[in-house]
């Protein structure tokens, strides 16, 4: 039996929010057909008015009916985020909406700062909720009843599936992909994709090389090229400040500043990353990872593994291959 998808955007509504999901259940549904499985699921674009709307893009798009038009069945909802947030959660009728699917929806979700209509809406009250890094901080002084994840890409609590900014909606629709019809389809639309598979709930909102956009210097943006391009070199703060030609003292001042993270940190994150890809995507032993990652041991591997993203790199593979 299909599954009905419905995603709920507004005026202002940052587009990849809408159709990162919407592509995601859509391929698994033509994938689940091909095969003779039948219908997988039934995705819909809606909004309260149910007439077109912009996107913050500038991209209008029309939805498949108003919120109130829907009848029947509904699996799950998903509220995008965007620009046009906070006039979607002042919305009255749109919460009301919500607080009357909650009763007969298996799933409640959100991407990005989607999560603020679910707030205003009551439906987060002591629960766990992500939203964008940037409105973390927000979220919590105006909600302090929900326990604000500011790190993982996407919390669930229960019903209730909170996803970080963007593209971190379509890591979400992949877990329930995988939730319903196997982590095989979840794995096949994420290559199709061309995703880097689908990261864990609990992974880092961040990794090194989005945080190498931040660097304003350019020594420091060569360094972090050079970290992620060998990272089983000597990536001491004494060998990293050499190639930026400055002092020990002030490259990790400097470093740390602009980056917002001391170099030691970085180059743990950068080879957590390294590792990760190879876990995935190689048949490769624990202690060749670690030399490959320029961990040298496995035993700091796991160390790290479990610093990062608090799981064993053993665990990570057996979750996270993909097959061969």
């Amino acid at each position: 039996m299909s599954r009905r998808i419905i995603i709920v955007a507004y005026q202002g509504v940052q587009l990849l929010d809408v159709v990162g999901p919407l592509e995601v259940f859509s391929l698994a549904d033509r994938f689940e057909r091909e095969a003779g499985r039948g219908a997988a699921y039934e995705p819909e674009v809606v909004t309260n008015s149910g007439m077109p709307f912009t996107s913050s893009s500038g991209l209008e798009i029309v939805p498949r009916r108003a919120t109130q038009a829907i009848r029947g069945n509904v699996d799950t909802v998903i509220v995008a985020g965007g620009p046009g947030t906070p006039a979607a959660a002042a919305d009255q009728r749109l919460l009301a909406w919500l607080r009357r699917r909650d009763h007969t929806t298996s799933r409640m979700a959100s991407v990005c700062s989607g999560s603020f209509i679910l707030a205003e809406a009551g439906l987060l009250d002591g629960k766990h909720a992500a939203t964008h890094w940037s409105e973390c901080a927000t979220m919590a002084r105006l909600y302090p009843s929900i326990t604000v994840e500011p790190d993982p890409i996407f919390v669930r609590d229960g019903k209730y599936i909170t996803s970080a900014g963007v593209t971190a909606g379509m890591d979400l629709a992949l877990a329930l992909v995988e939730e319903d019809l196997g982590r095989d389809v979840a794995l096949r639309v994420a290559r199709w994709m061309v995703l880097f598979v689908h990261r864990p709930g609990g992974q880092s909102q961040f990794s090194a090389q989005l945080a190498s956009q931040t660097a304003d210097r350019a020594p420091l943006r060569d360094v972090q090229q050079f970290v992620s391009e060998h990272p089983e070199a000597d990536l001491s703060v004494a060998s990293l400040a050499r190639r930026a030609a400055m002092s020990e003292r002030n490259f990790a001042r400097v470093f740390a500043r602009e980056i917002g993270t001391t170099p030691a940190e970085y180059v743990e994150r950068a080879r957590v990353e390294v590792a990760r890809r190879l876990l995935e995507q190689s048949s490769l032993g624990l202690d060749a990872v670690a030399l490959a990652a320029g961990f040298g041991t496995s035993e700091t591997l796991r160390r790290s593994f479990h610093r990062q993203l608090n799981v064993a790199p053993s665990d990570y593979r057996s979750r996270f291959r993909v097959a061969s």
